[in-house]
């Protein structure tokens, strides 16, 4: 099982015939994606990759029944690609676009509220890895060789925590049924809280790795759900330990603004909430192995 995508999920890439976009999204089907064409405008009626070219995402959808987008769009017209996917009917976006204004995002957010919730799109990112279910299908930038297919499910606002921690399962034989990389910036789509919903209700995942950072309510929020309703073990770790506080750090949503947000803060709260939590990024596997194990 998975949760979001899978082998049968067919995709649109938009910002399909780009540099970027054109590199990812032939790693995407060489991995085995359901790519079923790309949307760049302007270029409509063509074909890229082996895959037909569409003005806009409306017509992909209606030629194609793509169910997903991945948008590798530049930052000053992502908000308004994420926004197209939403108005066509796309189910789940992944936006690994970097650089997005806050103001865009807020505005996307809003938009996103005029749909009735059976309706509304879900959106992970912007500034994320993207989401991979393994041996399935990919939509993102992630090495696909590191994960190995299994029933821990991984969620991040990391990347390269997100890789490591799949490399270090990898090792020890644990695989991974979804990871989903939900971004680093400070207004995101999908939250923590959310994604472990998906997992809570997946019946083949079995626990469920979460890798936060300092900066935002959202490490917080997750572990107050774990705590009053998931069955399932979670182990945690979150990046910051030594940042400062006030200094903002690497992702635009890693910046300690108020209580509760800072890495050890976070810590001791998911501890509370019954949730195992490394002290470093080297002991994630060997934490996720005890917990399965024992």
């Amino acid at each position: 099982m998975a949760i979001l995508l899978d082998e049968k999920t067919p995709v649109l890439v938009q910002g399909f015939t780009g540099r970027i976009g054109s590199f990812h999204a032939q790693e995407m089907i060489d991995y085995g994606t359901n790519v079923v064409g790309g949307v760049t405008p302007g270029k409509g009626g063509g074909e890229h990759l082996g895959r037909p070219v569409f003005n806009t995402v409306k017509e992909a959808v209606r030629e194609t029944g793509a169910q997903a987008s991945v948008v590798f769009v530049p930052g000053p017209y992502a908000a308004d690609s994420i926004c197209e996917a939403a108005d066509a009917g796309i189910e789940y976006c992944v936006a690994i676009t970097d650089g997005i204004p806050a103001q865009d995002m807020m505005r996307v957010k809003r938009y996103l509220r005029l749909f009735p919730d059976e309706y509304r799109m879900c959106l992970t990112g912007p500034n994320c890895a993207g989401t991979i279910s393994p041996g399935k299908a990919m939509m993102g930038i992630m090495p696909g060789h590191i994960y190995m297919p299994g029933k821990v499910g991984v969620v991040a606002r990391s990347g390269t925590l997100g890789y490591e921690a799949a490399s270090q399962m990898k090792e020890r034989g644990i695989g991974i049924s979804t990871a989903v990389g939900i971004g680093g910036d400070p207004i995101n789509g999908c939250s923590f809280q959310r994604i472990m919903a998906f997992f809570e209700n997946d019946p083949e995942t079995e626990a469920v790795m979460m890798i936060g950072e300092i900066g935002g309510p959202q490490e917080a929020e997750a572990g107050a759900y774990v705590r009053d309703h998931m069955s399932k073990p979670v182990v945690a770790f979150i990046a910051g330990l030594t940042a400062p506080k006030g200094r903002r750090m690497g992702h635009a949503g890693a910046i300690v603004s108020g209580a509760g947000e800072s890495a050890q803060e976070k810590a001791e709260i998911l501890r509370g909430c019954g949730i195992t939590v490394c002290e470093r990024p080297s002991d994630l596997g060997e934490a996720m192995a005890r917990q399965l194990n024992g």
